[in-house]
């Protein structure tokens, strides 16, 4: 028999720096791998784990090449990315765009979180938890 292994998606915290349209000059992407590219939405910060839900804006969808990067220039003079945080996710995304996005990373230890934690999307809000230790971690 065969074993039955699991392809597991990946994800990306990528610091973007000097964005034309950010009045702040630094935000975070979340990418999720999706097929041939990346959903993916802005905030402000990682979220803590445990923490408060923060402010999620779909934007469109990012090259799979980010998930490989650890630093370049963004195309069309629009600032600068960094990886903070890389690694694996476990479950589906839905069809609807718009749909709940409940899934686990895996790869989160590297920040010095508990690993695993379960990122939850709904309603233009971003949200890590961990059944594992329900008090806020420090920031990165």
């Amino acid at each position: 028999m065969k074993p039955i292994t699991v392809q597991l998606s990946r994800y990306l915290f990528l610091e973007h720096t000097n964005a034309p349209d950010d009045p702040a000059c630094r935000h975070v992407d979340l990418l999720l791998e999706d097929g041939e590219s990346c959903r993916t939405w802005r905030l402000d910060s990682v979220p803590l784990p445990n923490g408060p839900s923060l402010q999620a804006t779909s934007l469109t969808r990012h090259r799979l090449v980010w998930l490989e990067r650890t630093s370049a220039a963004v195309s069309g003079g629009r600032g600068w990315g960094r990886r903070i945080l890389g690694g694996t996710f476990r479950g589906d995304l839905p069809d609807n765009p718009g749909g709940l996005i409940k899934i686990e990373l895996l790869g989160t230890a590297a920040l010095g979180f508990p690993d695993p934690l379960t990122l939850e999307l709904a309603d233009g809000e971003c949200r890590l938890h961990s059944s594992a230790d329900d008090r806020p971690v420090q920031s990165p």
